[in-house]
């Protein structure tokens, strides 16, 4: 299995399973973003590189890591056309980082939830596994099928909606709420909420992209 890349964003940090992620042996390279940096330095974890225009991290944090560590600082403006999560996302894969986990995607604010999940295409088109995760969810996008095992599954339910329009030919076999051959569009919620049927869920498509959601309670 690759080692991770580990992208710790400004946004909903659960203490226990952030850190279960970050102290992993399958995690070699952490990035600090913005807030998120405030959390590794709270836990004594030094990031291999620091990313942000730091508006909402602390100053007395960045000033630390910047005078007393060797780790590289990319420091951005605040006015800019990126988020400072998809601006990470970028540097991993310019470092060659192919399996990215992404923490602290998640949280109060749906439009950053939103523009991270969106930001999710950048890795996909560039042939990375790039995936949100939380104690609640794993997000993922896809482009092409996959199967689902009920013993590697996140949690009990899963979702899937489109990205970027309608997705034609689209299946569900082994679920609880099969498909088949169905036209998927962007304008209703058919497809959450599903279940494992059977040991394997197959998700098919010949083309087009979607959102898969893992999720428990």
């Amino acid at each position: 299995m690759s080692k991770h890349t580990v992208i710790v964003s400004g946004g909903m940090l659960e203490e226990d399973f952030a850190l279960s992620v970050l102290k992993s042996k399958e995690t070699e390279f952490i990035i600090g973003v913005d807030r998120g940096l405030d959390f590794l330095y709270k836990h004594n974890i030094q990031p291999d590189y620091i990313v942000g225009d730091f508006d909402s991290a602390s100053s007395e944090v960045v000033s630390y890591y910047q005078e007393h560590t060797k780790v590289p600082v990319r420091r951005f403006n605040p006015v800019k056309d990126a988020s400072d999560t998809e601006i990470a996302l970028r540097m991993c894969l310019n470092l060659g980082r192919k399996c990215i986990l992404i923490l602290g995607g998640t949280g109060n604010r749906i439009d950053h939830i939103w523009a991270n999940i969106q930001t999710l295409n950048i890795g996909l088109d560039a042939g990375a596994d790039v995936k949100i995760v939380d104690n609640h969810n794993r997000i993922r996008l896809l482009d092409h099928g996959i199967t689902l095992s009920r013993k590697e599954a996140y949690g009990e339910y899963f979702s899937v909606f489109p990205l970027g329009g309608s997705v034609e030919d689209f299946s569900i076999q082994g679920a609880r709420y099969s498909l088949s051959h169905h036209l998927l569009t962007p304008y209703d919620s058919l497809c959450v909420s599903n279940e494992f049927r059977e040991e394997e869920v197959q998700i098919m498509f010949s083309h087009g992209k979607v959102i898969l959601m893992e999720t428990r309670d």
